[in-house]
Protein backbone atom coordinates (compact mmCIF):
# COMPACT_ATOMS: atom_id res chain seq x y z
CA UNK A 1 0.00 0.00 0.00
CA UNK A 2 2.47 2.50 0.60
CA UNK A 3 4.01 2.23 -2.97
CA UNK A 4 0.40 2.43 -4.15
CA UNK A 5 0.22 6.01 -2.19
CA UNK A 6 3.49 6.97 -3.56
CA UNK A 7 2.02 6.38 -7.07
CA UNK A 8 -0.48 8.46 -6.61
CA UNK A 9 1.21 11.48 -4.80
CA UNK A 10 3.74 11.30 -8.45
CA UNK A 11 1.27 11.53 -10.57
CA UNK A 12 -0.83 14.02 -9.35
CA UNK A 13 2.14 16.42 -8.79
CA UNK A 14 2.81 15.93 -12.51
CA UNK A 15 -0.90 16.62 -13.14
CA UNK A 16 -0.97 19.44 -11.50
CA UNK A 17 2.20 21.25 -13.04
CA UNK A 18 1.18 20.25 -16.70
CA UNK A 19 -2.58 18.94 -17.56
CA UNK A 20 -2.42 20.72 -20.85
CA UNK A 21 1.00 18.46 -21.98
CA UNK A 22 -0.31 15.65 -20.65
CA UNK A 23 -3.59 15.36 -23.24
CA UNK A 24 -1.16 15.00 -26.50
CA UNK A 25 -0.75 11.54 -26.79
CA UNK A 26 2.05 10.59 -30.09
CA UNK A 27 0.44 8.15 -32.18
CA UNK A 28 4.15 6.14 -32.00
CA UNK A 29 3.31 5.75 -28.07
CA UNK A 30 2.30 2.69 -27.34
CA UNK A 31 -1.17 2.85 -25.32
CA UNK A 32 0.51 0.99 -22.22
CA UNK A 33 2.83 3.90 -21.26
CA UNK A 34 0.95 5.45 -18.74
CA UNK A 35 1.23 1.94 -17.01
CA UNK A 36 4.80 2.12 -17.88
CA UNK A 37 5.45 5.27 -16.04
CA UNK A 38 3.43 4.60 -13.17
CA UNK A 39 5.59 1.09 -12.57
CA UNK A 40 8.48 2.99 -13.41
CA UNK A 41 8.31 5.86 -10.79
CA UNK A 42 6.04 4.01 -8.04
CA UNK A 43 6.84 0.79 -8.26
CA UNK A 44 4.83 -2.36 -8.57
CA UNK A 45 1.66 -3.59 -5.72
CA UNK A 46 1.66 -7.35 -5.75
CA UNK A 47 -0.68 -9.55 -7.39
CA UNK A 48 -4.42 -8.95 -6.59
CA UNK A 49 -5.38 -12.28 -5.56
CA UNK A 50 -8.78 -13.97 -6.10
CA UNK A 51 -11.80 -11.09 -6.27
CA UNK A 52 -15.66 -11.61 -6.48
CA UNK A 53 -18.06 -9.11 -8.24
CA UNK A 54 -20.80 -7.31 -6.38
CA UNK A 55 -24.11 -6.39 -8.33
CA UNK A 56 -25.08 -2.47 -8.73
CA UNK A 57 -29.00 -3.10 -9.75
CA UNK A 58 -28.06 -4.52 -13.57
CA UNK A 59 -24.85 -3.72 -13.57
CA UNK A 60 -22.61 -5.72 -12.17
CA UNK A 61 -18.88 -4.36 -10.34
CA UNK A 62 -16.75 -7.66 -12.21
CA UNK A 63 -13.62 -6.21 -11.10
CA UNK A 64 -14.65 -5.25 -7.25
CA UNK A 65 -10.71 -4.61 -6.63
CA UNK A 66 -8.29 -1.63 -5.20
CA UNK A 67 -7.15 0.75 -8.15
CA UNK A 68 -7.63 1.16 -11.61
CA UNK A 69 -8.56 -1.01 -14.53
CA UNK A 70 -8.75 0.24 -17.67
CA UNK A 71 -9.50 -2.08 -21.84
CA UNK A 72 -12.09 -4.41 -21.04
CA UNK A 73 -12.75 -7.31 -23.42
CA UNK A 74 -15.57 -10.08 -23.15
CA UNK A 75 -16.24 -13.59 -24.49
CA UNK A 76 -18.44 -16.21 -24.56
CA UNK A 77 -17.94 -20.29 -25.03
CA UNK A 78 -20.65 -21.23 -27.35
CA UNK A 79 -20.62 -25.15 -26.44
CA UNK A 80 -22.08 -23.85 -22.68
CA UNK A 81 -23.09 -20.15 -22.98
CA UNK A 82 -23.79 -19.40 -19.34
CA UNK A 83 -19.31 -19.80 -19.28
CA UNK A 84 -18.46 -16.21 -19.86
CA UNK A 85 -14.78 -14.57 -19.59
CA UNK A 86 -13.65 -11.42 -19.71
CA UNK A 87 -10.05 -9.36 -19.16
CA UNK A 88 -8.80 -5.74 -17.90
CA UNK A 89 -5.29 -4.04 -17.92
CA UNK A 90 -4.25 -3.64 -14.20
CA UNK A 91 -2.75 -0.06 -13.66
CA UNK A 92 -0.92 -0.33 -10.43
CA UNK A 93 0.04 -4.23 -11.33
CA UNK A 94 2.41 -6.01 -13.21
CA UNK A 95 -0.10 -9.06 -13.97
CA UNK A 96 -3.12 -9.01 -16.36
CA UNK A 97 -6.32 -9.68 -14.62
CA UNK A 98 -8.86 -11.91 -16.07
CA UNK A 99 -12.33 -12.38 -15.02
CA UNK A 100 -14.94 -15.53 -15.03
CA UNK A 101 -18.49 -16.40 -14.85
CA UNK A 102 -20.00 -19.29 -14.96
CA UNK A 103 -23.90 -17.98 -14.76
CA UNK A 104 -24.37 -16.44 -17.77
CA UNK A 105 -22.65 -13.05 -16.46
CA UNK A 106 -24.69 -12.92 -12.77
CA UNK A 107 -21.68 -13.41 -10.72
CA UNK A 108 -17.85 -13.15 -11.14
CA UNK A 109 -14.41 -14.15 -10.03
CA UNK A 110 -11.27 -12.47 -10.81
CA UNK A 111 -7.46 -14.03 -11.36
CA UNK A 112 -4.00 -12.67 -12.59
CA UNK A 113 -2.43 -13.99 -15.70
CA UNK A 114 1.54 -15.32 -16.03
CA UNK A 115 4.03 -13.21 -16.63
CA UNK A 116 7.22 -14.43 -17.90
CA UNK A 117 10.81 -13.65 -15.96
CA UNK A 118 12.16 -10.46 -16.65
CA UNK A 119 14.97 -9.67 -18.79
CA UNK A 120 18.48 -9.22 -16.73
CA UNK A 121 18.72 -9.08 -13.20
CA UNK A 122 17.39 -5.24 -12.53
CA UNK A 123 14.66 -5.36 -15.13
CA UNK A 124 11.11 -6.15 -14.48
CA UNK A 125 7.93 -6.91 -16.90
CA UNK A 126 4.50 -6.48 -17.39
CA UNK A 127 1.12 -7.20 -19.30
CA UNK A 128 -1.18 -5.05 -21.14
CA UNK A 129 -4.32 -5.13 -23.87
CA UNK A 130 -6.64 -8.09 -22.85
CA UNK A 131 -8.58 -10.19 -25.93
CA UNK A 132 -10.20 -13.24 -25.45
CA UNK A 133 -11.60 -16.07 -27.40
CA UNK A 134 -13.13 -19.68 -27.04
CA UNK A 135 -12.72 -22.54 -29.13
CA UNK A 136 -15.07 -25.35 -30.04
CA UNK A 137 -14.31 -27.18 -27.58
CA UNK A 138 -14.46 -24.93 -24.57
CA UNK A 139 -10.86 -24.26 -24.35
CA UNK A 140 -9.99 -20.36 -23.35
CA UNK A 141 -7.50 -18.35 -24.87
CA UNK A 142 -6.18 -15.06 -23.18
CA UNK A 143 -4.08 -12.74 -25.55
CA UNK A 144 -1.96 -9.65 -24.29
CA UNK A 145 1.57 -7.89 -24.54
CA UNK A 146 4.37 -8.03 -22.11
CA UNK A 147 6.71 -5.03 -21.33
CA UNK A 148 10.33 -5.57 -20.96
CA UNK A 149 11.94 -2.95 -19.29
CA UNK A 150 15.14 -2.43 -17.21
CA UNK A 151 14.71 -0.48 -13.58
CA UNK A 152 15.88 3.22 -15.41
CA UNK A 153 17.59 1.90 -18.40
CA UNK A 154 14.32 1.89 -20.68
CA UNK A 155 12.76 -0.98 -22.85
CA UNK A 156 14.56 -3.87 -23.39
CA UNK A 157 11.14 -5.58 -25.81
CA UNK A 158 8.11 -6.58 -25.93
CA UNK A 159 6.38 -10.06 -27.38
CA UNK A 160 3.50 -11.44 -27.44
CA UNK A 161 1.26 -13.80 -24.62
CA UNK A 162 -1.87 -16.04 -25.19
CA UNK A 163 -2.25 -18.03 -22.20
CA UNK A 164 -4.85 -20.83 -21.82
CA UNK A 165 -7.42 -22.09 -19.79
CA UNK A 166 -8.94 -25.34 -19.68
CA UNK A 167 -12.07 -24.32 -16.87
CA UNK A 168 -13.55 -21.23 -18.14
CA UNK A 169 -11.15 -18.95 -16.65
CA UNK A 170 -10.81 -19.86 -13.44
CA UNK A 171 -7.11 -20.44 -13.75
CA UNK A 172 -4.28 -20.34 -16.30
CA UNK A 173 -1.46 -22.12 -15.60
CA UNK A 174 0.96 -21.01 -17.87
CA UNK A 175 1.20 -19.17 -21.28
CA UNK A 176 2.50 -19.08 -24.51
CA UNK A 177 5.51 -16.43 -25.14
CA UNK A 178 6.70 -15.36 -28.93
CA UNK A 179 7.51 -12.53 -31.46
CA UNK A 180 9.94 -11.07 -28.95
CA UNK A 181 10.68 -6.96 -30.43
CA UNK A 182 14.22 -6.09 -28.94
CA UNK A 183 13.93 -2.04 -27.74
CA UNK A 184 11.52 0.40 -27.95
CA UNK A 185 11.42 0.48 -31.91
CA UNK A 186 8.97 -1.74 -33.55
CA UNK A 187 7.19 -2.76 -30.90
CA UNK A 188 4.52 -4.87 -30.48
CA UNK A 189 1.05 -2.72 -29.76
CA UNK A 190 -2.96 -4.01 -29.67
CA UNK A 191 -3.50 -7.30 -30.17
CA UNK A 192 -6.65 -9.21 -31.22
CA UNK A 193 -7.52 -12.36 -30.56
CA UNK A 194 -9.61 -14.84 -31.77
CA UNK A 195 -10.79 -18.74 -32.71
CA UNK A 196 -12.42 -20.92 -35.31
CA UNK A 197 -14.92 -21.92 -33.23
CA UNK A 198 -17.00 -23.63 -36.35
CA UNK A 199 -17.46 -27.39 -36.22
CA UNK A 200 -17.52 -27.97 -40.19
CA UNK A 201 -14.41 -25.66 -40.80
CA UNK A 202 -11.58 -27.16 -42.40
CA UNK A 203 -9.32 -25.20 -39.82
CA UNK A 204 -11.31 -25.98 -36.82
CA UNK A 205 -9.78 -24.41 -33.58
CA UNK A 206 -7.07 -22.67 -35.02
CA UNK A 207 -6.59 -19.52 -32.85
CA UNK A 208 -5.39 -16.17 -34.67
CA UNK A 209 -3.97 -13.43 -32.88
CA UNK A 210 -3.32 -9.65 -34.58
CA UNK A 211 -1.76 -6.67 -33.64
CA UNK A 212 0.80 -4.54 -35.05
CA UNK A 213 4.14 -2.33 -34.65
CA UNK A 214 2.75 0.40 -33.81
CA UNK A 215 6.50 2.95 -33.76
CA UNK A 216 5.80 3.89 -37.11
CA UNK A 217 6.92 0.20 -38.81
CA UNK A 218 9.16 -0.27 -41.78
CA UNK A 219 9.01 -2.49 -44.94
CA UNK A 220 10.53 -5.53 -43.04
CA UNK A 221 9.48 -5.16 -39.52
CA UNK A 222 6.30 -3.06 -39.15
CA UNK A 223 2.89 -2.95 -40.33
CA UNK A 224 -0.26 -5.59 -39.44
CA UNK A 225 1.27 -9.30 -38.29
CA UNK A 226 -1.06 -12.14 -37.18
CA UNK A 227 -0.04 -15.19 -35.42
CA UNK A 228 -1.96 -18.62 -36.17
CA UNK A 229 -1.87 -21.77 -34.27
CA UNK A 230 -3.04 -25.33 -35.22
CA UNK A 231 -2.01 -27.11 -32.03
CA UNK A 232 -4.46 -25.20 -29.73
CA UNK A 233 -2.13 -22.53 -28.62
CA UNK A 234 0.84 -24.40 -27.99
CA UNK A 235 3.19 -23.01 -30.46
CA UNK A 236 1.88 -19.27 -32.92
CA UNK A 237 3.63 -19.29 -36.28
CA UNK A 238 3.45 -15.30 -37.53
CA UNK A 239 2.49 -13.64 -41.10
CA UNK A 240 2.20 -10.17 -42.30
CA UNK A 241 -1.32 -9.58 -43.54
CA UNK A 242 -0.93 -5.82 -45.14
CA UNK A 243 1.01 -4.72 -47.93
CA UNK A 244 4.67 -5.34 -47.37
CA UNK A 245 6.20 -2.25 -49.15
CA UNK A 246 4.00 0.00 -47.14
CA UNK A 247 4.78 2.48 -44.38
CA UNK A 248 3.77 0.00 -41.79
CA UNK A 249 1.62 2.79 -40.04
CA UNK A 250 -1.61 1.04 -38.57
CA UNK A 251 -2.68 0.44 -35.61
CA UNK A 252 -5.76 -1.52 -33.98
CA UNK A 253 -6.00 -5.11 -36.18
CA UNK A 254 -8.72 -7.20 -35.09
CA UNK A 255 -9.09 -10.50 -37.05
CA UNK A 256 -12.28 -12.27 -37.26
CA UNK A 257 -13.46 -15.91 -38.81
CA UNK A 258 -15.85 -16.59 -41.27
CA UNK A 259 -19.29 -19.76 -41.38
CA UNK A 260 -16.64 -21.60 -43.51
CA UNK A 261 -13.09 -20.85 -41.95
CA UNK A 262 -12.43 -17.87 -43.41
CA UNK A 263 -9.96 -15.74 -41.77
CA UNK A 264 -10.57 -11.89 -41.84
CA UNK A 265 -8.49 -9.10 -40.34
CA UNK A 266 -9.34 -5.28 -40.44
CA UNK A 267 -7.51 -2.21 -39.07
CA UNK A 268 -7.03 1.43 -38.98
CA UNK A 269 -4.21 2.46 -41.69
CA UNK A 270 -3.38 6.10 -40.21
CA UNK A 271 -1.34 7.44 -42.69
CA UNK A 272 -3.60 6.45 -45.58
CA UNK A 273 -6.55 7.39 -43.10
CA UNK A 274 -8.64 4.93 -43.89
CA UNK A 275 -10.28 1.56 -42.49
CA UNK A 276 -8.72 -1.42 -43.96
CA UNK A 277 -8.69 -5.08 -44.62
CA UNK A 278 -7.50 -8.44 -45.74
CA UNK A 279 -8.54 -11.80 -45.58
CA UNK A 280 -7.21 -15.31 -45.87
CA UNK A 281 -8.95 -18.50 -47.43
CA UNK A 282 -6.41 -20.91 -46.34
CA UNK A 283 -6.27 -21.20 -42.35
CA UNK A 284 -4.27 -17.59 -42.26
CA UNK A 285 -1.01 -19.11 -43.72
CA UNK A 286 -1.45 -16.33 -47.06
CA UNK A 287 -3.08 -13.22 -47.61
CA UNK A 288 -4.86 -11.17 -50.19
CA UNK A 289 -4.09 -7.54 -51.42
CA UNK A 290 -5.57 -5.11 -48.86
CA UNK A 291 -8.84 -3.20 -49.72
CA UNK A 292 -10.30 -0.18 -48.16
CA UNK A 293 -13.43 -0.31 -46.13
CA UNK A 294 -13.72 3.71 -45.78
CA UNK A 295 -12.19 6.60 -45.95
CA UNK A 296 -12.26 8.86 -42.40
CA UNK A 297 -11.65 12.25 -41.31
CA UNK A 298 -9.89 11.35 -37.96
CA UNK A 299 -6.81 9.59 -38.77
CA UNK A 300 -5.61 8.04 -35.15
CA UNK A 301 -7.34 9.81 -32.33
CA UNK A 302 -9.76 11.64 -31.29
CA UNK A 303 -9.75 14.01 -27.69
CA UNK A 304 -12.98 13.77 -26.79
CA UNK A 305 -13.44 15.60 -23.46
CA UNK A 306 -14.65 12.42 -22.08
CA UNK A 307 -11.30 10.94 -22.53
CA UNK A 308 -9.86 14.41 -23.03
CA UNK A 309 -6.21 13.26 -21.74
CA UNK A 310 -5.92 9.76 -23.38
CA UNK A 311 -7.45 10.50 -26.60
CA UNK A 312 -10.11 7.79 -28.06
CA UNK A 313 -7.98 6.08 -30.51
CA UNK A 314 -9.69 4.84 -34.15
CA UNK A 315 -9.93 1.17 -34.72
CA UNK A 316 -12.61 -1.04 -36.31
CA UNK A 317 -14.77 -3.88 -34.30
CA UNK A 318 -15.54 -6.22 -37.02
CA UNK A 319 -17.40 -9.67 -36.98
CA UNK A 320 -19.23 -12.13 -39.43
CA UNK A 321 -22.58 -13.98 -39.53
CA UNK A 322 -22.19 -17.38 -38.39
CA UNK A 323 -25.85 -18.08 -38.15
CA UNK A 324 -28.14 -19.72 -40.86
CA UNK A 325 -30.14 -16.69 -41.05
CA UNK A 326 -30.74 -14.57 -44.14
CA UNK A 327 -27.37 -12.47 -44.23
CA UNK A 328 -25.34 -15.91 -43.50
CA UNK A 329 -21.75 -14.73 -44.36
CA UNK A 330 -22.04 -11.24 -44.09
CA UNK A 331 -19.25 -9.39 -42.80
CA UNK A 332 -19.80 -6.17 -40.51
CA UNK A 333 -17.21 -3.75 -39.42
CA UNK A 334 -17.55 -0.40 -37.26
CA UNK A 335 -15.29 2.24 -36.00
CA UNK A 336 -15.52 5.86 -34.63
CA UNK A 337 -15.13 9.41 -36.93
CA UNK A 338 -15.69 12.50 -36.40
CA UNK A 339 -18.61 14.39 -37.88
CA UNK A 340 -19.54 17.33 -40.01
CA UNK A 341 -20.51 18.99 -36.67
CA UNK A 342 -16.80 18.12 -34.86
CA UNK A 343 -17.92 15.73 -32.54
CA UNK A 344 -17.00 11.58 -32.24
CA UNK A 345 -19.60 9.04 -33.78
CA UNK A 346 -19.60 5.01 -34.83
CA UNK A 347 -20.28 4.21 -38.33
CA UNK A 348 -20.58 1.19 -40.03
CA UNK A 349 -20.10 -1.22 -43.13
CA UNK A 350 -20.95 -4.43 -44.42
CA UNK A 351 -19.59 -6.51 -47.10
CA UNK A 352 -21.64 -9.77 -48.96
CA UNK A 353 -18.74 -11.07 -51.00
CA UNK A 354 -16.23 -11.79 -48.08
CA UNK A 355 -14.82 -8.05 -48.11
CA UNK A 356 -14.35 -7.70 -51.37
CA UNK A 357 -16.57 -4.59 -51.67
CA UNK A 358 -18.35 -2.93 -48.67
CA UNK A 359 -21.33 -0.65 -48.57
CA UNK A 360 -21.25 2.97 -47.76
CA UNK A 361 -21.16 3.66 -44.31
CA UNK A 362 -23.92 4.89 -41.84
CA UNK A 363 -24.25 5.75 -38.29
CA UNK A 364 -25.32 3.31 -35.49
CA UNK A 365 -26.06 5.84 -33.32
CA UNK A 366 -29.93 8.08 -32.52
CA UNK A 367 -29.13 11.47 -34.40
CA UNK A 368 -28.82 13.89 -31.48
CA UNK A 369 -26.10 17.40 -32.11
CA UNK A 370 -22.93 17.45 -29.66
CA UNK A 371 -22.89 14.27 -28.46
CA UNK A 372 -20.01 11.89 -28.49
CA UNK A 373 -19.78 7.81 -29.07
CA UNK A 374 -16.40 6.39 -28.70
CA UNK A 375 -14.80 3.06 -27.71
CA UNK A 376 -17.12 1.02 -29.51
CA UNK A 377 -17.55 -2.90 -29.71
CA UNK A 378 -19.36 -5.00 -32.49
CA UNK A 379 -20.69 -8.09 -32.02
CA UNK A 380 -22.54 -10.75 -34.13
CA UNK A 381 -24.81 -13.21 -32.65
CA UNK A 382 -24.44 -16.73 -34.19
CA UNK A 383 -27.84 -17.91 -33.36
CA UNK A 384 -29.92 -15.21 -35.09
CA UNK A 385 -27.31 -12.56 -37.08
CA UNK A 386 -28.67 -9.81 -34.87
CA UNK A 387 -25.48 -7.42 -34.65
CA UNK A 388 -24.65 -5.21 -31.78
CA UNK A 389 -22.60 -2.21 -31.22
CA UNK A 390 -21.95 -1.35 -27.97
CA UNK A 391 -20.56 2.30 -26.85
CA UNK A 392 -19.98 5.17 -24.53
CA UNK A 393 -22.31 8.26 -24.90
CA UNK A 394 -22.50 11.59 -23.43
CA UNK A 395 -26.29 12.27 -24.54
CA UNK A 396 -26.53 11.99 -20.45
CA UNK A 397 -24.05 14.76 -19.80
CA UNK A 398 -24.97 17.21 -16.99
CA UNK A 399 -21.90 19.16 -17.00
CA UNK A 400 -22.08 21.29 -19.87
CA UNK A 401 -18.96 19.24 -21.35
CA UNK A 402 -19.73 15.96 -22.30
CA UNK A 403 -18.00 14.68 -19.51
CA UNK A 404 -20.23 12.14 -18.17
CA UNK A 405 -21.04 9.11 -20.22
CA UNK A 406 -23.20 5.96 -20.41
CA UNK A 407 -22.82 2.62 -22.12
CA UNK A 408 -25.22 2.06 -24.98
CA UNK A 409 -26.20 -0.84 -27.05
CA UNK A 410 -27.34 -0.10 -30.79
CA UNK A 411 -29.24 -3.15 -32.44
CA UNK A 412 -29.74 -4.36 -35.73
CA UNK A 413 -32.26 -6.94 -37.02
CA UNK A 414 -30.80 -6.89 -41.06
CA UNK A 415 -27.46 -7.58 -41.17
CA UNK A 416 -26.58 -3.70 -40.16
CA UNK A 417 -28.66 -2.27 -42.72
CA UNK A 418 -30.49 -0.34 -40.19
CA UNK A 419 -30.42 0.02 -36.48
CA UNK A 420 -33.66 0.88 -34.27
CA UNK A 421 -33.30 2.91 -31.33
CA UNK A 422 -30.07 2.95 -28.96
CA UNK A 423 -30.70 1.01 -25.41
CA UNK A 424 -29.62 2.28 -22.43
CA UNK A 425 -27.08 0.04 -20.56
CA UNK A 426 -25.72 1.62 -17.65
CA UNK A 427 -27.58 2.65 -14.51
CA UNK A 428 -25.15 5.56 -13.52
CA UNK A 429 -23.35 8.02 -15.04
CA UNK A 430 -19.17 7.54 -14.89
CA UNK A 431 -17.26 10.77 -15.56
CA UNK A 432 -13.22 10.74 -15.88
CA UNK A 433 -12.72 14.37 -15.85
CA UNK A 434 -13.63 15.78 -12.15
CA UNK A 435 -15.03 14.15 -8.85
CA UNK A 436 -17.82 16.33 -8.54
CA UNK A 437 -16.45 19.22 -10.11
CA UNK A 438 -13.49 19.01 -8.85
CA UNK A 439 -10.44 18.70 -10.82
CA UNK A 440 -7.93 17.20 -10.89
CA UNK A 441 -9.42 14.28 -8.38
CA UNK A 442 -6.85 11.92 -7.01
CA UNK A 443 -9.48 9.13 -7.37
CA UNK A 444 -9.59 9.72 -11.59
CA UNK A 445 -6.67 7.78 -13.10
CA UNK A 446 -6.19 10.41 -16.07
CA UNK A 447 -3.44 8.54 -18.04
CA UNK A 448 -6.08 5.46 -18.80
CA UNK A 449 -9.25 7.08 -18.23
CA UNK A 450 -11.51 4.49 -19.94
CA UNK A 451 -8.50 3.04 -22.11
CA UNK A 452 -8.86 2.35 -26.08
CA UNK A 453 -11.58 -0.32 -26.46
CA UNK A 454 -14.26 -1.93 -24.26
CA UNK A 455 -15.84 -5.16 -25.02
CA UNK A 456 -18.88 -6.91 -26.38
CA UNK A 457 -20.43 -10.55 -26.94
CA UNK A 458 -23.68 -12.03 -28.29
CA UNK A 459 -25.43 -15.10 -28.39
CA UNK A 460 -29.01 -15.99 -27.39
CA UNK A 461 -30.50 -12.82 -28.02
CA UNK A 462 -28.55 -11.96 -25.20
CA UNK A 463 -25.77 -8.84 -25.31
CA UNK A 464 -23.18 -8.89 -23.22
CA UNK A 465 -20.94 -5.32 -22.96
CA UNK A 466 -18.56 -4.59 -20.91
CA UNK A 467 -16.71 -1.32 -19.84
CA UNK A 468 -14.87 0.39 -17.49
CA UNK A 469 -16.94 2.82 -14.90
CA UNK A 470 -15.62 5.11 -12.53
CA UNK A 471 -18.89 5.73 -10.39
CA UNK A 472 -17.21 3.78 -7.68
CA UNK A 473 -14.03 5.65 -7.70
CA UNK A 474 -14.01 6.72 -4.13
CA UNK A 475 -16.05 3.98 -3.09
CA UNK A 476 -14.09 2.14 0.43
CA UNK A 477 -12.70 -0.96 -0.98
CA UNK A 478 -11.06 -3.65 2.25
CA UNK A 479 -7.45 -3.29 2.68
CA UNK A 480 -7.07 -0.09 0.05
CA UNK A 481 -6.39 3.30 1.51
CA UNK A 482 -6.89 4.87 -2.06
CA UNK A 483 -10.59 3.77 -3.42
CA UNK A 484 -11.81 1.48 -6.09
CA UNK A 485 -11.16 4.42 -8.69
CA UNK A 486 -11.86 3.10 -12.37
CA UNK A 487 -13.93 -0.55 -12.32
CA UNK A 488 -14.79 -3.00 -14.52
CA UNK A 489 -18.45 -3.23 -15.04
CA UNK A 490 -21.08 -5.52 -17.38
CA UNK A 491 -24.51 -6.52 -17.99
CA UNK A 492 -26.75 -8.47 -19.78
CA UNK A 493 -29.05 -7.03 -22.01
CA UNK A 494 -31.74 -9.14 -23.72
Amino acid sequence: MPRLRKVLIVFATVLLAAPAALAQRDPNNPTWWDKYTYLAKGGALGTGGATASVADGSNVDVSNECGPQSETYITLDTSSPKRLAGGSNEIFRLPMRGYWSADGGKTWGGVDLPLPPPIGSNGIDFGSDPTLAFDSRGSLFYGYIVVFFGNGNGINGTSMAVARSTDGGKTYPAATFFAFEGGSNHFNDKPMITADANRTSPFRDNVYIAWDAASGGSATGGGVRLARSTDHGATFTTVRVDDPSGPGRSIGAVPFVGPNGEVYAAWNDYRANAIVFNRSFDGGATWGVPVTVAGKRAPFQINVPAEFNRGALVYPACDADRSIGPHHGRLTCAWMDLTPGGVSDVFLSYSDDRGATWSPRRAVTDALPAVDRFNHWLSTDPTNGEVSVSFYDTRNDTTGGRYETDIYLARSSDGGATFGPNVLVTNARSNEHDCAGVFPCAAINYGNQQGDYSGLVAYGGVAHPIWTDSRRNQASVAGCSVGAMEEVFTASVK
